[in-house]
């Protein structure tokens, strides 16, 4: 008898063990690379420097420079020159989406058996209900559509966008998001059937404009004198809050020990709007490493290797492969994004499979954020225009604003800068006149991938779209 407890207990133990982990994917909207505590001491990021420190810190993790582009990037995992959704953002008043024939992160993992829920912000279309969250993969959806709305009140220009799966949620006016999404997470993981493998998708709205916050976290930053970025340090403490509430749920529940955490930007931090990428170049809306540099770390099951920083190259669209993989599934052949989940796990970053990718290819005039670069190896090209502000700057906590420098837009594919971004992150020393060569072979490779790049998906404003269509409320069923 005592021999057959032992043996019981032993297939539990193994069940346990082998049971896929929890997966939560956080995105935090317009986080600059020197807005998190553990860059910069000035910032109060508790939850989230603990996340960080104690995991993975990825030093190389590449974004696209605007958020529709990104997201695009993370539930495809495909470039998104190849998808046409290469050019600026989707606007509420545009009859496209992401084309359904590409298989979405959830519906992947529901493959494998996950529960997939969804909390925050889409971005990747909405104009027929079969571009929704819940009709891409996730069993249930709260949050909102579109790119900028108001933290209390929840309109674009106006009129609402929020929605509980697909009713409209009018019920929050007043309420800022960043506390009704943490409430949403924490009411999906009391409820969870702990039997089941939960994938949670959270792209918070913090830290995008408009720059809105409760007062507490305002009151958190006495030494900052310039009020916007007061406002906006405060955003991103309003933000640690949020993940300080659902890593504390998880934990309640007793899932935490068994999750997959992994954080990271869209894009790099919107400098004219307070955020801050020192010491990298430029910021959102550009090519320069400011722009694509996410900040980026993962937590949790199934790392054998913690508390370390991983330089090995990856990029946004890496990270669906990678995911599926941690989940205990097979990574489809037929998208740009490669797995890296054994490298990451056991921090060799040196074996990264990813020695190249493209930062943006983008025909479709104008190019506002940045008309074409490549990285290769430790080198990386720009052609053309790079998108704007120009620049290093430090953050912004004094009086006055910053005067930005920047670019006046022009086409093509010249002046080609060169850099060794290895050796220069910061991008400080253009190296093509004296490497015409590597110029010359970095170009070869843009044109290569021109040859697979799809239009840019950009119509013209419908007015098929308009709210007051549907009870003043931005909503699908016109295209």
């Amino acid at each position: 008898m005592e021999k057959f407890i032992l043996v019981f207990l032993a297939i539990i133990i193994s069940c346990v063990a082998t049971q896929p982990p929890n997966i939560v994917f956080i995105v935090a909207d317009d986080l600059g690379w020197n807005d998190v505590g553990f860059r910069n001491p000035n910032m109060k990021t508790p939850n989230i420097d603990k996340l960080a420190t104690e995991g993975i810190i990825f030093e190389s993790a590449y974004v696209q420079p605007y958020c529709s582009p990104s997201r695009t990037a993370f539930m495809s995992g495909m470039f998104p020159f190849k998808v046409g959704m290469q050019h600026k953002v989707l606007s509420d008043n545009q009859d496209v989406c992401v084309p359904l024939n590409y298989t979405f992160l959830p519906q992947e993992l529901k493959k494998l058996g996950y529960a997939t829920h969804m909390i925050g912000k889409w971005h990747l279309g909405f104009c027929k209900w079969e571009c929704t969250p819940t009709y891409r993969g996730f069993d249930t959806f709260f949050g909102y559509y579109s790119a900028a709305e108001d933290y209390f009140n929840h309109t674009m220009g106006a009129y609402l966008d929020y929605r509980d799966n697909k009713l409209p949620a009018w019920d929050y006016r007043g309420e800022y998001s960043a506390y009704t999404f943490a409430q949403k997470a924490i009411d999906i993981i009391n409820k969870h059937n702990a039997s089941q493998p939960l994938f949670m998708y959270l792209p918070y709205q913090n830290v995008h404009a408009p720059i809105e916050v409760p007062e507490k976290y305002y009151n958190m930053y006495p030494n900052v004198v310039n009020e916007g970025r007061r406002i906006y340090s405060g955003m991103v403490s309003a933000l640690d809050e949020a993940v300080g509430n659902v890593t504390r749920a998880l934990k309640e529940k007793g899932l935490f020990e068994n999750t997959l955490i992994l954080f990271t930007a869209d894009n790099g931090g919107p400098v004219r709007d307070y955020a801050n990428n020192w010491p990298l170049r430029g910021g959102k809306h550009t090519i320069w490493e400011g722009g694509t540099r996410g900040t980026s770390f993962m937590y949790g099951a199934g790392l054998k290797k913690t508390r370390i920083t991983y330089n090995g190259l990856l990029h946004a669209v890496d990270w669906k492969p990678t995911l599926v993989s941690a989940a205990g599934g097979t990574p489809e052949t037929s998208i740009d994004g490669i797995s890296h989940w054994e490298s990451i796990r056991n921090g060799n970053q040196w074996s990264s499979h990813r020695t190249e990718f493209i930062y943006n290819l983008d025909d479709f005039e104008p190019a506002l954020e940045g008309h074409a670069a490549i990285r290769v190896g430790d080198y990386k090209l720009i052609l053309g225009y790079p998108g704007t502000p120009d620049g290093w700057h430090q953050p912004m906590n004094k009086t006055q604003d910053y005067i930005y420098d920047s670019f006046i837009y022009f086409k093509g594919d010249n002046p080609a800068r060169l850099f060794n971004v290895r050796s220069d992150p910061t991008e400080r020393y253009d190296v093509a006149p004296v490497k015409p060569e590597i110029v010359d072979q970095l170009r070869a490779r843009i044109e290569d991938y021109r040859k697979q790049m799809v239009p840019a998906l950009y119509p013209p404003p419908d007015p098929a779209s308009h709210p007051t269509n549907f009870g003043n409320v931005w909503s699908p069923g016109w295209c």
